[in-house]
């Protein structure tokens, strides 16, 4: 005998529709030590904000690439728990490209908005990327904030639509991120911010305008939202197995299709980094969000000397690297 009585969910029907929108987010850590110490935490911000400042309705997925028990265990909780509805959990790295490409294959909603685990929501993101796709009928990738330099490369798509005669539609150069947000990006990525501020002294946005909508001609990938069918013709078809990297590609694969990349004028997700600054949690709790297990580290000065001397930061980059290659292995 192969069977005894008949499957109970046979002939039965789910009650389960897919929300139209998919907020998927990446996680990666793999220890709570050295760069990733005050990772979990900066993740405990990002989905409590995910949760908090989410009006429209969607499903939240996760994906988990190789992480720390600790790590795990939170996700599951909230999995149990019904917040998050779609988890993920690979037992090793398998790569962000990798990782990419399996969520956005399984995600149910006609549009993505991904985000890494260190992004910050604001009331209204979603909202606000919406009305630009309802708008801007090409755009094919929307982020939350813009950033500067991210308007230096994949900007094919941009400069043809200059060329176009569209109705109500105006594009005009204009310095409209004020600095102090391009100064939170720098440090929240490992730049000096007066170094990044001097670069980008003499860059001005593309502000493009149609409906009474503004957008700024720019987008990055630390966190965007797009259709799904966009990113899956961008994605590269083959495995590279590679841990990070291929996310310009992807940008320009993007723009080579045709689609525009642009961002919302006012901030309505930031860039955490790997720890919550002191400034940081302060706003956190002012946005009424759950800190009370969140720790925060500021940064020191007292070492920055030494990466003022020629060649020095070049060095150290170099020996961090080789010391995180022999930590885990990898070729």
């Amino acid at each position: 005998m192969t069977r005894i009585g008949i499957n109970p969910a046979r002939h039965k029907l789910s009650d389960y529709r897919p929300a139209n929108v998919t907020v998927a987010t990446l996680i990666h850590i793999p220890q709570m030590s050295g760069y990733f110490r005050h990772k979990l935490d900066v993740v405990r911000i990002s989905l409590s904000s995910i949760m908090a400042h989410t009006t429209p309705d969607y499903d939240l997925l996760v994906f988990d690439n190789g992480s720390c028990a600790e790590v795990v265990d939170l996700l599951r909780s909230m999995h149990d728990s019904g917040t998050i509805r779609f988890l993920f959990l690979s037992s090793q790295n398998v790569g962000k490209i990798g990782a990419l490409r399996m969520i956005f294959e399984s995600a149910p909603g006609e549009y993505v908005a991904y985000s890494d685990e260190d992004i910050l929501f604001y009331p209204g993101w979603l909202e606000a990327h919406l009305r630009i796709f309802q708008v801007f009928p090409k755009a094919g990738m929307v982020i939350g904030v813009p950033v500067r330099n991210a308007s230096r490369y994949a900007t094919q798509s941009l400069q043809r639509l200059m060329n176009e005669e569209i109705e109500d539609l105006t594009v005009r150069p204009e310095r409209r991120i004020p600095d102090n947000w391009e100064e939170d990006w720098a440090l929240s990525t490992g730049r000096d911010p007066q170094a990044h501020l001097r670069a980008m002294q003499d860059h001005a946005e593309l502000v493009l305008c149609k409906g009474g909508v503004e957008a700024i001609g720019a987008a990055n990938h630390f966190q965007f939202m797009a259709p799904r069918r966009v990113l899956l013709d961008a994605l590269p078809k083959d495995w590279s197995g590679r841990m990070m990297g291929q996310m310009v590609e992807l940008d320009e694969a993007v723009d080579a299709a045709g689609f525009l990349r642009l961002s919302t004028v006012d901030r309505y997700t930031r860039h955490i980094g790997n720890v919550a600054s002191p400034a940081l949690l302060e706003e956190i709790r002012e946005l009424g969000l759950d800190a009370s297990e969140v720790t925060s580290a500021p940064v020191s000065r007292r070492r920055r000397w030494l990466l003022r001397l020629p060649g020095m930061r070049r060095i150290f980059l170099a020996l961090y690297d080789r010391m995180f290659n022999l930590l885990y292995d990898i070729d």
